[in-house]
């Protein structure tokens, strides 16, 4: 129970908070004389007109987004890059310091997405891109005032008068330029990469933001039977089984923890350095054999206490080149690149005898290594998932079908595992807890999808990148030394371009491009 004398404390507390509000203290004072006299005598635009006996210094200031207020995040950095500038000033150097906007990328999307009620990119290009892109470019400066109002009180020297804006059609050009530059060093190609798709948002996602979002989730992992068109044998000769009746069907036993691939699997990896087993064992329900080849290493953990008889035993090597027969046979007659070279099998150095079978499915456009192999072997890279996260129609049993939906993300693995069942193709199938990618602004599982891509040959110069970062002088050193370097040292070809609507356009060869964006 409350009572009078609680009830009139609370009321003095609260007016004695206001006033103390309102009442300034001598420090925010100074500040605000010291404000009055830089804005009243043009103090920081004499600083950019004095002499500068040592020249130009030229200062680079990533801009913020305007669609949101000035954070701590924002007031840290400004501070650090207000302070620099006005050291060099000091030092007799020129330092124009031009404030900017950056207006485009996914978080303005989102935002636009949801003030329009769109729920997928389809829904962009219903409303038409123009419709889209004029809202997001009325929306994107709401904050502007807020900003010119909150960095100057901050004390920091900076023209926000004069500002740039990267939806300006002049910033543009400046990335054409950029573009045409590095195209005509041959630094510049078009191919595939394997990056972290959120199909609702419909865009790719950098490493940092996939960091983001890492869940412990529960899947299922499937262990699947491949019939080998023709057995793998080490002496040459037909072998009998046990009891001398015909020879047996000889599967290779692949695990994935992404059912929903299996669409897609066109090829297997083995280690030619690997040893494996091919194991006769019973069917415990009409008692026909079967043959399967496994890393010798995996068979208590895949057979467990099951009771199978070892055939033979070989190198990994012995198995390269092999052909199987696709669990899923949508693709066999397609005409795709590297179509030749797929339903084999291939030797990959990563494969190891940690965990499954010792043996790889792979779908190329859905695993960062399962590409870099396929890319080396002319493996076909086949798609049959679509951007929007749905099997295409190819996939006639899933047509249109989520692979990875937001609100049952085994829903597609269930069916396709239900499929392989019905195909006497499974294995075995087990429940598993792992951290899977999510996407940090929807929360929707993320899929590693080889997408089509704008790359610079970073490769080609990191030498000179790696000998470069050497003469800069890192606060700390140990930044420079260890964090960026070895980012330096490991560094790949950059995919520069995004699969978005509001941003600037990468022109290609005589047209522009209305999807890839930077």
């Amino acid at each position: 129970m409350i009572d009078d004398k609680d009830i009139l404390n609370k009321e003095e507390n609260k007016k004695n908070n206001t006033e103390d509000v309102q009442k300034k203290s001598d420090i925010a004072k100074r500040e605000e004389v010291v404000l009055e006299f830089w804005n009243t005598n043009n103090i920081f635009k004499k600083t950019e007109e004095k002499d500068s006996p040592k020249g130009e210094y030229v200062f680079y200031d990533g801009p913020p987004f305007a669609t949101g207020l000035p954070h701590y995040g924002h007031i840290l950095a400004g501070t650090i890059k207000d302070a620099i500038p006005r050291y060099r000033t000091m030092r007799g150097y020129r330092v124009i310091r031009r404030w900017g906007w950056d207006c485009h990328g996914l978080p303005l999307e989102n935002e636009i997405e949801k003030e329009l009620n769109l729920k997928t990119k389809r829904d962009i290009e219903e409303i038409g891109v123009g419709t889209f892109n004029e809202a997001a470019s009325n929306a994107v400066l709401r904050y502007a005032d807020d900003w010119k109002r909150i960095i100057p009180r901050l004390g920091r020297f900076i023209d926000m008068e004069r500002d740039y804006k990267t939806m300006d059609t002049s910033y543009t050009e400046s990335v054409w330029w950029v573009f045409k530059t590095l195209y005509d060093k041959k630094l510049i190609y078009k191919g595939f990469k394997s990056m972290h798709l959120c199909p609702r948002c419909g865009t790719t996602l950098s490493n940092f933001e996939v960091n983001q979002g890492y869940k412990d989730i529960k899947d299922f992992s499937v262990t699947v039977k491949f019939e080998l068109e023709d057995p793998v044998r080490t002496d040459g000769r037909k072998r009998p089984t046990s009891n001398g009746a015909s020879e047996p069907k000889t599967f290779i036993l692949a695990w994935t923890t992404t059912p929903w691939t299996l669409p897609g699997n066109a090829g297997i990896a083995v280690n030619k350095n690997l040893e494996y087993v091919t194991v006769e064992k019973k069917n415990n329900t009409d008692g026909s054999s079967e043959r399967f080849i496994l890393a010798k290493d995996r068979l208590k953990e895949v057979f467990g206490d099951d009771e199978y008889v070892i055939i033979d035993t070989y190198m990994g090597d012995k198995l390269v080149g092999g052909k199987y027969k696709p669990p899923f046979d949508y693709f066999v007659s397609e005409s795709i690149k590297g179509i030749e070279n797929g339903w084999k099998i291939h030797h990959g150095s990563y494969v190891s005898t940690e965990d499954g079978t010792g043996i790889v499915h792979l779908a190329p456009a859905f695993g960062e290594e399962d590409l870099l192999l396929a890319q080396k072997e002319n493996i076909p890279i086949i798609h049959h998932v679509t951007p929007d996260g749905t099997f295409t129609d190819k996939v006639t049993d899933f047509a249109g079908m989520m692979v990875k939906p937001k609100d049952d993300h085994t829903k597609a693995d269930v069916e396709i595992i239900k499929t392989l069942a019905h195909k006497g193709l499974l294995f075995s199938k087990k429940k598993i807890e792992h951290s899977y990618p999510h996407c940090w602004r929807c929360d929707t599982p993320l899929l590693n999808y080889a997408s089509s891509s704008w790359f610079v040959k970073v490769t080609d110069f990191k030498d000179k990148l790696v000998s470069e970062n050497k003469k800069i002088g890192w606060v700390p050193k140990e930044v420079g030394e260890n964090r960026f370097g070895d980012w330096l040292q490991n560094a790949r070809d950059w995919a520069i371009s995004r699969s978005r609507y509001w941003g600037a356009p990468i022109p290609e060869i005589g047209r522009a491009s209305c999807r890839e964006r930077v």
